[in-house]
């Protein structure tokens, strides 16, 4: 089979591999769409800290089922289903409160162990969660990104009638602001990408600040009448705009970190302290898979707004370098197998 191989930091290629071979409780399944990630980018260029060597890429993932063991889920051979890429180790605190995402243990297919961008596919069959059949395989894989910010819109407790201030305007971001909209909340996307704001103006965003051209913390001032944003979600992981939360934060308002810095960030401890804030870390998912199939199946969030182009399996390793060379000009791209 087919499958894309990363070698080493800028060493991609498209090779082949051996079938692989169901163990005990694993479903094998024929990937149909795989989405090229902000994490598989990092992990190309070598900033990803957690990415080890060699690897296949590939963690949003989409296919038909070949085989499965007999499960509670009733998934069998032939059904549609996306893959949970976050294994976890069942037996940790994290795990015993149900917060598998955080695992102590936690392994994320193309990042600790190799992933889906693949021909077939072995994942645990109690990690498959089935979509509709009318749902397309092109826009299918994109549950995943999908899932990462309904979390974080979760882990900030987004009431309808809120402002969000939504910092990063990338494909979490922007799924992240269409969420909140369909919560009845008011998202603020702010990014120094004016192509991004301008896409998300024409998304029907209602609010977009660009740093560059106006100063955030007035603007959002001006936007709710001098109370600031009752949510925060960090999602772009500059260390400027991890800062940045605290500002535009209300009084009592609930900061959220869903981006990954590079670095330690400076921050005032004294104005979480004036303002009580709330300030929660967001790392992937859990158990959201199921309402982010259901608001793309819907069209309440219209996810195929942000795909910037649809590959085949041939063009994808040199999609990811182009995407690293000119960032801007890529909002989703997906692979089609």
């Amino acid at each position: 089979m087919r499958g894309i191989h990363l070698e080493k930091p800028y060493d991609v290629k498209l090779i082949e591999k051996d079938m692989p071979v169901p163990k005990e409780g694993e479903a094998l399944i024929k990937v149909k769409s795989a989405g090229i990630c902000g994490s598989d980018i990092a992990a190309f260029r070598g900033s990803n800290p957690l990415v080890s060597y060699p690897r296949m890429l590939g963690h949003e993932i989409a296919g038909e089922v070949i085989s499965i063991p007999a499960n509670p889920s009733g998934i069998k051979p032939g059904d549609k289903v996306v893959v949970d890429p976050y294994l976890y180790c069942g037996q940790c605190y994290p795990c015993s409160q149900n917060r598998t995402n955080c695992c102590e243990q936690l392994q994320v297919l193309g990042v600790h162990v190799d992933g889906g961008m693949v021909d077939y596919l072995c994942h645990p069959a109690n990690m498959l969660v089935k979509i509709p059949d009318e749902l397309p395989w092109d826009i299918a894989c994109m549950a995943e990104p999908l899932t990462i910010a309904l979390h974080g819109l979760h882990r900030a407790h987004v009431q309808a009638g809120e402002h969000v201030a939504i910092i990063g305007a990338g494909t979490i971001g922007m799924l992240t602001a269409q969420a909140a909209l369909y919560y009845g909340a008011i998202p603020i996307l702010i990014d120094i990408v004016q192509g991004r704001l301008d896409k998300a103006q024409s998304m029907g965003m209602p609010h977009t600040i660009n740093p560059q051209q106006e100063d955030v913390e007035r603007a959002i001032v001006a936007l709710t009448k001098g109370r600031r944003c009752e949510a925060v979600i960090e999602a772009s992981g500059a260390n400027a705009s991890v800062r940045l939360t605290l500002d535009v934060a209300s009084h009592a308002g609930r900061v959220v970190f869903t981006g990954w810095p590079k670095q330690e960030t400076s921050l005032p401890t004294d104005m979480i302290t004036r303002k009580e804030l709330d300030v929660f870390g967001s790392r992937t998912s859990v158990g959201e898979f199921e309402e982010a199939i259901q608001l793309i199946s819907r069209g309440d969030v219209d996810v195929r707004l942000l795909l910037t182009e649809l590959i085949s399996m041939e063009q994808a390793a040199a999609a990811i370098e182009q995407i690293e060379r000119n960032p801007a000009n890529y909002l989703k791209v997906n692979v089609l197998l």
